[in-house]
């Protein structure tokens, strides 16, 4: 995701489309800015996982690595497909080239799904999560609320995700067609808290104004008091 992004911002930044860099267009701008949080978004979930493993004794950081980890294989390798091919539309003619490299990116962007478990299954196994272990299911309310107050997106996200956890908990056996709607949900739940407490806020407020309406759309959806100026500035590499 990171180099699909990479590869968008740097070929908008230079790519001169009646005589203005295609990065200055408006719509280009909203939608890198909004591949860039997704990417983001990812990668801060990967880091506070992979954290857990730092506090192997920890049975708070056990918990949440337990339920964490179904809900990072689920939604994130089911974005990053996303990502890819909307990353490689920005180039143009030039993304469906195969020396540009973003075919190959594109091709390899599905196997996560396949390597790290098909969709269904991180989503039956999150079930299994819920109504097994119900200290998983703190451990991850407790990271999420810690930044209660920081977002009103993210607190009204919350409140609707526990209604739906209720219904999932009570009958799980008859809920199983909910599984992959509260894995969505609780995994932008996830990344928008951490984006929230150590990402700038131009990051967060893009993410989290964007991502609880509306769990999967069109990248570039974005609200005009988003700043996707700074968020692309912050994605863009830096020339060497």
């Amino acid at each position: 995701m990171r180099r699909a992004v990479a590869e968008a911002t740097w070929h908008a930044m230079h790519r001169l489309v009646f005589g203005s860099r295609l990065a200055d267009a408006p719509l280009m701008q909203a939608v890198l800015a909004d591949l860039a949080v997704e990417s983001e978004a990812a990668t801060v979930l990967a880091i506070r996982l992979a954290a857990t493993l730092d506090q192997g004794d920890d049975p708070q950081e056990r918990a949440l690595r337990r339920i964490g980890l179904p809900l990072a294989k689920y939604w994130v390798c089911k974005r990053a497909t996303a990502v890819v091919a909307e990353a490689l539309e920005c180039l143009g003619g030039n993304g469906y080239v195969e020396d540009s490299g973003m075919p190959r990116l594109f091709r390899e962007a599905p196997l996560n799904s396949i390597w790290e478990g098909a969709s269904n299954i991180q989503a039956l196994d999150l079930v299994r999560v819920l109504t097994r272990e119900p200290d998983a299911l703190a451990a991850w309310r407790a990271e999420v609320e810690t930044a209660k107050g920081a977002d009103r997106f993210l607190d009204a996200a919350v409140e609707d995700t526990d209604r739906l956890l209720r219904d999932v908990t009570r009958d799980p056996a008859g809920s199983t067609h909910l599984a992959r709607r509260l894995g969505s949900r609780m995994a932008v739940l996830l990344q928008g808290s951490l984006l929230a407490r150590f990402s700038p806020a131009a990051v967060a407020d893009l993410f989290c104004a964007t991502r609880y309406d509306r769990a999967e759309g069109t990248f570039g959806e974005l609200p005009a008091s988003v700043d996707s100026t700074a968020v692309l500035a912050r994605a863009t590499p830096e020339p060497e």
